[in-house]
């Protein structure tokens, strides 16, 4: 009786420390809320107080005599006055771009305070209002921080997605976003795999390109787009007696299937094609489950013969592509051009 007593006595202390760590994630988990409750708040103060400055700017412009007398100098002037008055916030860069807000979207209630003055900063930078609409729609949807959307405007995300479609096409994606509903509209081409730090000049091994990407995997599950979980590298299979190797396996949460990619590091070859053929059909047979739908694979490499790859890739009935990567930021200019061609059409 006395054991009984003294083990019910020594549980004591164990269940008050769990009542009390339960206290302790209670109430820091109510004041997480209520600080993240008081930045969206702020953050949608502030946005409003900006797009009132930038339209009380506007009809000051607008004013007649006001115009005239102030002229290009009213935002220089605007910018000393309010700084003295004020305080930092007012340079005439961040009232050119309040101006701009107000322009962009004239009404108050259009705008998104999932994103942060900053995110409008970056955005009205863009020229083409498509361009911008369709950042716009991505960084709401994928909750982009604004180190992600500065990266996906300077690696040109939306004419690269946009290359892969028609003109209808590339205005849905600038009215509604990047919309995900077949394997083919998570292929980009080329893929910018800049982060990495890897030399341009050269043709770079598959095991450090392979062994950059996982260093960086954050950043390529940002370059390969929304819906990726990263699964595993090097993912073994085994044949009969032989073994082989995927570079890279994820699984696609919105299309539910695994997607395989193999790394090459130069000219994709049709005995490559032939290989990531041979392991969509293994993961059909033994790894995917019978609520998965088809593995996808994608054959990534630094050059692609395009008439080439047509014939090897055709007649497979898996969902197979090839697209190129880069080391570096492409020219946006050029990526322009030719969707100005698409438009044109």
């Amino acid at each position: 009786m006395e054991n009984k007593i003294k083990l019910l006595e020594s549980d004591q202390p164990k269940i008050l420390s769990i009542e009390y760590n339960t206290l302790v994630d209670k109430i820091s988990d109510l004041w997480e809320k209520a600080k993240k409750t008081a930045v969206l708040a702020v953050n949608s103060e502030l946005l409003k107080a900006n797009w009132q400055t930038g339209r009380c700017i506007v009809e000051f412009e607008q004013g007649g005599a006001a115009k005239a007398q102030y002229g290009k100098q009213l935002l220089v002037n605007l910018s000393k006055d309010l700084t003295a008055r004020r305080g930092k916030g007012f340079s005439r860069s961040n009232l050119t771009y309040m101006r701009k807000l107000y322009l962009t979207f004239p009404k108050c209630e259009t705008l998104s305070h999932k994103l942060t003055w900053s995110h409008y900063f970056e955005l009205l930078k863009c020229e083409d209002p498509m361009e911008m609409q369709f950042y716009f729609h991505e960084a709401i949807k994928e909750g982009w921080k604004v180190r992600e959307l500065k990266r996906q405007i300077r690696s040109s995300l939306f004419q690269r997605i946009a290359l892969s479609t028609d003109k209808a096409g590339v205005m849905t994606l600038a009215n509604k976003g990047h919309q995900i509903l077949t394997a083919q509209d998570i292929i980009r081409d080329p893929y910018v795999l800049e982060f990495t730090g890897l030399p341009q000049q050269k043709h770079c091994k598959e095991g450090n390109l392979e062994t950059a990407l996982k260093a960086n995997m954050e950043k390529f599950l940002l370059e390969l787009g929304r819906g990726f979980a990263f699964i595993g590298r090097q993912y073994v299979i085994s044949i009969g007696s032989r073994r082989f190797k995927v570079d890279l396996v994820f699984y696609h949460c919105i299309l539910k299937c695994y997607v395989l990619i193999d790394l090459k590091r130069s000219e994709i070859k049709h005995s490559d094609v032939g290989q990531m053929n041979m392991y969509l059909n293994y993961f059909k047979t033994e790894v995917c489950q019978p609520d998965d739908n088809p593995p996808i694979g994608i054959v990534l490499g630094a050059k692609q013969d395009e008439l080439l790859m047509e014939y090897a890739t055709q007649g497979i009935t898996n969902q197979l592509f090839t697209a190129r990567y880069q080391l570096y930021l492409p020219k946006k200019e050029e990526l322009q051009a030719q969707l100005d061609l698409v438009l044109t059409d």
